[in-house]
């Protein structure tokens, strides 16, 4: 069996951010001791390698999802007709706070770690429909930047999961992310697949908005590691972190889908 054991300096680059996600006591060190083993264990038996950056061709489906990538910009266009009335990400997810406390970072979420928005997904049935070809997929947003917002370097919490980014609003000027070194640009229909684990920061250096379709999915990983990801990935839905966003979005959508146009 082909496996290929993780440097140091992997672990160390790819090991998330602890800042991010603080809650004191013994029940959180040891989860953050079993995590970064777990860490470890996901370099190790990587199905396609630890790049902080894909290539596009190592997942196929994504290709599919860009062919349709003008069915889910019309369904956006929609839901940016109400674009002040939608959170700002650390509205919804708390530990967000750490890396963005203004509302310039929006979101509108279909789905993550096991619960869902149905009335987001009634309100883009062709999104939804097209997220269904993301094998492992775990989380699901529009991922909204107004002009001038720099999120600053920072890293994903756990390296089980891959982020796909497609392009649906990206307007002329300095408007990217940078993972590690490798400083990236979207496109409008056009997919960026990269391991958040890594340090990266992003930017819309630009006067108008910027919006992509932000999807994370379960990492291909080899056994053991696969199975252990996949057991991890299940727990995760009853973090605290997991239920308090959640509670959050719950709240936001009573008010934001009671309030919505009668054709909706």
């Amino acid at each position: 069996m082909d496996i290929t054991r993780p440097s140091p300096r992997q672990v160390e680059r790819t090991a998330g951010v602890q800042g991010t996600m603080v809650r004191p006591g013994r029940l959180y060190q040891a989860g953050k001791a079993i995590a970064a083993w777990v860490q470890r264990l996901n370099l190790r038996y990587s199905k396609v390698g630890n790049p902080p950056v894909y290539d596009n061709a190592t997942f196929p489906w994504a290709a599919e999802i860009e062919k349709d990538w003008r069915l889910i910009r019309a369904e956006l266009d929609a839901v940016l007709t109400r674009r002040e009335e939608l959170p700002g990400f650390h509205e919804i997810a708390k530990d967000v706070a750490s890396i963005s406390t203004d509302r310039n970072w929006k979101t509108f979420i279909f789905c993550g770690y096991g619960m869902t928005s149905e009335e987001a997904q009634k309100s883009c049935p062709e999104t939804w429909r097209i997220l269904q070809r993301v094998p492992g997929l775990t989380t699901a947003m529009f991922s909204i930047f107004e002009p001038g917002k720099h999120l600053p370097p920072h890293r994903g919490p756990y390296n089980g999961v891959l982020r796909f980014h497609l392009g649906l609003i990206v307007p002329e000027g300095d408007v990217a992310i940078r993972v590690t070194d490798q400083v990236c640009h979207w496109e409008e229909g056009k997919a960026l697949i990269f391991d958040d684990a890594y340090e990266h920061e992003a930017w819309n250096h630009s006067d108008k908005v910027r919006v992509v379709l932000f999807v994370d999915f379960v990492k291909p990983l080899k056994f053991p590691a696969r199975f252990v990801n996949w057991a991890v990935l299940r727990l995760a839905v009853f973090t605290p972190f997991i239920q308090e966003t959640w509670t959050a979005q719950k709240k936001w959508e009573k008010l934001f889908f009671k309030n919505a146009p009668p054709n909706h």
